[in-house]
């Protein structure tokens, strides 16, 4: 995390939403991600789609775990609720705070790493309980605060700097998502900011368990050929008391193409990251059709973005465990308490 805010002031002739508010009003702390990483562009589409949605940032909970992807919730929303959980916990941190509060935004930001490794768990149980929240999964395919190891989600065959051949399958967390019953299921490419807001945007909108994967390449450990995600590694035989690395900065990559069109980005290191976006005419409403799409042009090599899967008639947790509408927390003692003669029965119907 960064304790270094930005200045607070405002150019008058900033553009404002309905509520007033300007983009400033949705940023939070400098970043330390390097320069370039495509997480920043992500928290860049976040400030954006909810400053076109007119979202009041106090109206916003956003949880994070551990990771790059994990830093970045710092960075966006300063004035909204926020916690930093521990290493792949944070879909179940998530659910609670949901279960106590319905009348939040949740968003809850992870990593592959966080999500489809020690938290792969926690991440397929929220999603099929079906707990209203956006879930983004910032996805490089490396583990880059300890130096860019392969994360689950890195394609099998890949190569690291060194040469080493990735031998394990990957894990494809938006597949994964629409088995387990997303109600709305998206991908997204961290540099087509045109695709990736209006995504982020409907996904808030959603009323049920959404799930946003964003290819988004490292830029410290996407620097050699061989990889779809790469990554770099520890220099060898490094005996310095401290250990400085030196980072360049690097412009952002960037993409603009037409829907059912397969376009080919270079990346930093020279490697290519091939994009299809779904067609058109493409029905969003079809779960076992979207599964045969993503598995038929995963064969091909192609990385379908755009929204996957949307359920015209969701139903969250709230509905499934029957809450009432008043959040739990605003509860009172009297309201949670139903008198000793209830509580009797319900203990007797448990001998």
């Amino acid at each position: 995390m960064t304790y270094l805010p930005k200045p607070k002031f405002h150019h008058p002739g900033l553009a404002k939403n309905r509520l007033g508010y300007t983009h400033r009003d949705y940023e939070g702390k400098i970043s330390t991600l390097c320069a370039g990483c495509g997480h920043d562009s992500i928290t860049a589409a976040i400030i954006e789609a909810c400053f076109e949605l007119s979202i009041e940032p106090h109206r916003v909970a956003k949880i994070s775990g551990i990771g790059c992807s994990s830093k970045t919730p710092d960075y966006f929303l300063g004035n909204s609720h926020g916690f930093n959980s521990v290493h792949g916990r944070m879909p179940s941190v998530l659910t609670g705070a949901n279960l106590a509060n319905r009348d939040l935004i949740y968003l809850g930001v992870s990593g592959d790493g966080d999500s489809a490794s020690i938290g792969v768990g926690q991440f397929v149980h929220a999603i099929r309980r079906g707990v209203n929240m956006v879930y983004i999964v910032e996805n490089n395919g490396v583990y880059g605060l300890t130096k860019g190891q392969f994360s689950a989600t890195a394609d099998r065959g890949s190569r690291s700097k060194k040469g080493v051949v990735n031998a394990d399958s990957a894990i494809d967390m938006v597949a994964m998502a629409l088995q387990l019953g997303a109600s709305f299921v998206a991908r997204s490419f961290s540099g087509d900011k045109k695709q990736l807001v209006p995504i982020i945007k409907a996904a808030i909108e959603h009323q049920g368990a959404a799930f946003i994967d964003v290819i988004s390449p490292c830029v410290a450990f996407n620097n050699h050929a061989g990889s779809t995600k790469s990554y770099d590694y520890v220099r060898d035989h490094n005996e310095a008391v401290n250990r400085l690395d030196f980072i360049a900065g690097r412009d952002a990559i960037e993409v603009d193409y037409a829907p059912g069109a397969v376009q080919t980005v270079e990346q930093h290191d020279g490697t290519t990251l091939v994009l299809r976006k779904v067609n058109a005419d493409y029905d969003v409403h079809d779960r076992v059709a979207a599964m045969t799409f993503l598995q038929q042009h995963t064969a091909k090599g192609q990385v379908v973005t755009g929204v996957l899967y949307i359920d015209s008639e969701p139903e969250d947790l709230h509905k499934h465990l029957n809450t009432i509408d008043v959040p739990l927390n605003a509860l009172s003692e009297k309201d949670l308490c139903p008198g000793s003669a209830v509580l009797d029965k319900i203990n007797a119907s448990f001998r």
